[in-house]
């Protein structure tokens, strides 16, 4: 697919076409005011012609999908970002990149950051058609998709009323006027989903809302599911991190880890994940859990050690893979609360291992650090070691889980973990 801007090409490699016509009129005009004039009317009209190429470019004919990442944090956004990808692309339809939904403390509502602020663009574009929501507002929104045309799509009826309500809440509100968008309708597209992998529902879609009437399908949450869809994994390729995340983790990776391999580790065990993890026997499925377990617990069922293992679980398995990892020197500790550094220095000091974690400490460059250890311990549970998992899978890198498999796992399920 041909990105944005491929139009300028015509013009930017014509550059020798464009000074072998100004030594003619030079030739011509001896550098007197006719050659000037010249000059300017040449170039006004290269560059009016590049504004409406790019402009048409813009203007996708197939329409837009734009959509709030209003569920959870990071690791939840990017599960429903890969199925927004796949469900766009379904659709034909250009995927307007929206900004990651950040909550910081001691803010009341919730902060966007641009997409491309940790992501570059560009990879997107050898798989299908996108554009950031910040380029969308400014240079083609006015157009198509006018404040009197800006309709909501849900599934059903939300919250109080009988609309949409896609700028009632937290951070439904704060998302939106980042933009200055209201909605004057609301459309329900339900019994439609966002399987287009199935039961031909691109063309539902594209037969219930065609482009040249809905340019726009503005949706109040995701179009995607959660967990991200089995066939939606594979699009993590094209999330490459930006010059600026991927700057921070090689220099940390280079000036505070020994020279050597090292292991990646996350462990989640925040009060708010002690909690959830206190519902894993009636949630067989629970966050990410099919990424060991499979989506239809063909691999077993959830347990409290998988979602919170205990510290004997982490030391016994952090040592088992430091000893399989040829010239392992290090430990590289993510948390959002207990980075467990002294239990951990404590257990690995006779290995002659060091433990470290980042500070100030900052998820995304601890996620790209995590993408390359030179082996991965992840939690079954949580879709910000799903994150890691599915791009060390990008590039066949080794991971595993906290107590999964269980001891007593046959070695047929052994090696469908591994194949994950």
């Amino acid at each position: 697919m041909k990105p944005y801007f491929s139009s300028c090409n015509i013009y930017v490699g014509s550059r020798s076409h464009f000074v072998r016509k100004m030594e003619v009129y030079y030739k011509q005009f001896g550098g007197s005011f006719k050659f000037i004039w010249r000059l300017w009317f040449y170039m006004v009209l290269n560059i009016s012609m590049i504004n409406i190429l790019v402009r048409a470019e813009k203007v996708d004919s197939g329409g837009f999908v734009l959509y709030c990442p209003c569920m959870g944090r990071f690791g939840n956004q990017a599960d429903h970002f890969l199925g927004a990808l796949g469900f766009s692309k379904g659709l034909n339809r250009t995927l307007v990149l929206p900004p990651w939904v950040e909550y910081r403390y001691g803010e009341l509502r919730s902060i966007q950051v641009p997409f491309d602020t940790y992501f570059k663009v560009e990879p997107f574009l050898k798989y299908h058609r996108v554009l950031t929501m910040e380029n969308f507002m400014k240079t083609v929104a006015l157009e198509i998709w006018p404040p009197q045309k800006r309709i909501a799509f849900c599934y059903t009826a939300r919250g109080d009323g009988n609309g949409c309500n896609a700028k009632e809440g937290n951070p439904f509100g704060p998302f939106w006027d980042t933009f200055d968008v209201d909605f004057v309708a609301s459309e329900f597209y339900g019994p439609l989903h966002y399987d287009i992998y199935h039961h031909d529902m691109s063309t539902k879609w594209n037969e219930k809302y065609p482009a040249h009437q809905w340019s726009v399908l503005a949706f109040t949450g995701a179009p995607a599911s959660f967990p991200v869809q089995l066939e939606n994994r594979e699009l993590h390729r094209y999330m490459q991190w930006s010059e600026l995340i991927w700057k921070q983790a090689h220099d940390f990776i280079k000036q505070e880890l020994p020279t050597g391999a090292f292991v990646g580790i996350h462990l989640r065990n925040g009060i708010d994940w002690v909690r959830a993890c206190e519902h894993i026997n009636y949630s067989p499925n629970l966050f990410a859990a099919p990424q060991c377990l499979g989506y239809q617990n063909e691999r077993g069922i959830a347990t409290t050690e998988m979602c919170l293992p205990s510290k004997e679980t982490i030391v016994r398995q952090l040592k088992r893979v430091l000893r399989n990892v040829k010239g392992a020197v290090a430990v590289f500790v993510a948390s959002d609360s207990n980075h467990m550094i002294s239990d951990l220095t404590e257990a690995v000091k006779r290995m002659e291992v060091t433990v470290h974690r980042l500070e100030p400490p900052n998820p995304h460059v601890e996620l790209a650090i995590l993408g390359q250890s030179n082996h991965f311990i992840g939690n079954c549970i949580s879709s910000f070691s799903a994150f890691v998992k599915r791009e060390r899978d990008t590039h066949g890198l080794p991971s595993s889980f906290w107590a999964f498999p269980t001891e007593r796992v046959s070695a047929n399920a052994n090696q469908s973990h591994d194949e994950l």
